[in-house]
């Protein structure tokens, strides 16, 4: 079995919204041949709490509005790091960048296949190893003590 066409048009949608509010790392896979309750799952993270709302937000948003999708589940609003969109034909899964290492997702789902997203979407693959690098010499130029001059 694989992912049907609406599962594909959300995934596409909710890819693009991520991609749109600057979420780092989107990826997609279709998980219907291993679980029955969902047919696919997108991932997307980003470097603080604030943005993983604004990337749901707008995720939730758009949908609603594009396809007149809402989901039947949000949780993880609390503490911003980790929340999941249940929309039953996908699943969406906004994580803080510590959890997405830390959880690896990816991992568990590598052997399902990609699905195809839109170039946004695309082009936001190795952006948290950016951003950490990026945050990494600013915090060693503050130890340093140039943190003033900035």
């Amino acid at each position: 079995m694989t992912a049907t066409d609406r599962s594909i048009e959300l995934i596409q949608s909710a890819a693009q919204a991520a991609a749109d509010k600057l979420a780092h790392d989107i990826i997609a896979y279709d998980v219907s041949d291993v679980l029955s309750i969902t047919d696919a799952f997108l991932l997307a993270s980003a470097p603080n709490d604030r943005q993983v709302k604004s990337i749901v937000d707008e995720i939730e948003e758009r949908l609603q509005k594009e396809l007149g999708a809402k989901p039947v589940r949000r949780e993880g609003d609390r503490d911003a790091r980790w929340i999941l969109l249940d929309y039953v034909d996908i699943v969406v899964h906004v994580q803080h960048s510590e959890e997405r290492v830390f959880y690896a997702l990816e991992r568990l789902w590598k052997d399902c296949p990609e699905l195809e997203l839109p170039a946004d979407a695309k082009a936001t693959r190795g952006k948290a190893q950016e951003h950490a690098k990026l945050q990494a010499e600013v915090e060693e130029d503050d130890a340093a003590g140039f943190g003033d001059l900035r």
